[in-house]
């Protein structure tokens, strides 16, 4: 019986031209100059000290990492200090009314009916914690974060990688066979079934692919095929 649903964002509870056309270009323009304004706080300061060691650049020079870290967002490049500065970022964008997250409304309407029915509801994501948590606490929906019971990112692990979904499941305390993971990406769902943990591949455009998987359109395909008898 399903208990647990893990779910992924991009592609999956929002869309992906929402990540790639609105949140990686502000935060290619912003960025520079959040650098510069904030460098010395200790936590952005922190996250720079990592961006110097992962690229060999000089701690010094906050114009060379300023160029590293825009060559990483060109390049979608899932490093956790460029994920938690874009968080830093979205947050003054979320806050001044200049972004808006988007929510599929079929998730919009599921994710609140879950948790209504009681299943606790969880977000992996490759974007920092920080950036799940505004992407659904300023959405066009309204404030989705109350249904959630905790946010993963990749400090947890990569997420095609099945140890990664072995750690989530010891940071639940429940059996992977409880937990249902939603995902656009196979080798996601592939590394989440190794762990033991059931899964459905959301296809929302496009021919669906032959599979002995669940393959879903929407949420609420996923709710009639693995959730309604529960």
């Amino acid at each position: 019986m399903i208990r647990v649903i893990l779910t992924d964002i991009e592609g999956t509870t929002s869309s992906i031209s929402f990540v790639h056309d609105v949140l990686f270009p502000y935060a290619a323009e912003h960025l520079p100059g959040f650098v510069r304004e904030h460098c010395d706080k200790p936590e952005v300061s922190g996250q720079l000290d990592s961006v110097a060691k992962d690229a060999g650049v000089d701690r010094g020079d906050t114009e060379a990492l300023i160029e590293i870290l825009q060559a990483w967002i060109r390049e979608d490049r899932k490093a956790t200090s460029l994920k938690a500065l874009q968080g830093m970022v979205w947050e003054q964008g979320y806050q001044k009314g200049e972004l808006q997250g988007h929510i599929y409304e079929d998730a919009a309407q599921y994710l609140q009916h879950w948790h209504d029915r009681g299943l606790r509801l969880y977000v992996y994501s490759s974007g920092s914690v920080k950036a799940q948590k505004l992407i659904f606490g300023f959405t066009t929906a309204g404030d989705f974060t109350p249904f959630f019971s905790g946010y993963f990112d990749t400090r947890i692990g990569g997420k095609k990688e099945p140890e990664a979904y072995r750690n989530i499941l010891n940071e639940l305390g429940v059996e992977a066979k409880t937990v249902l993971f939603l995902s656009d990406v196979e080798a996601e769902l592939e590394a989440a079934e190794a762990a033991g943990m059931k899964t459905a591949w959301l296809i929302r455009d496009g021919d669906l692919p032959e599979t002995e998987r669940v393959v879903a359109r929407d949420f609420a395909e996923v709710d009639a095929a693995l959730l309604q008898k529960r």
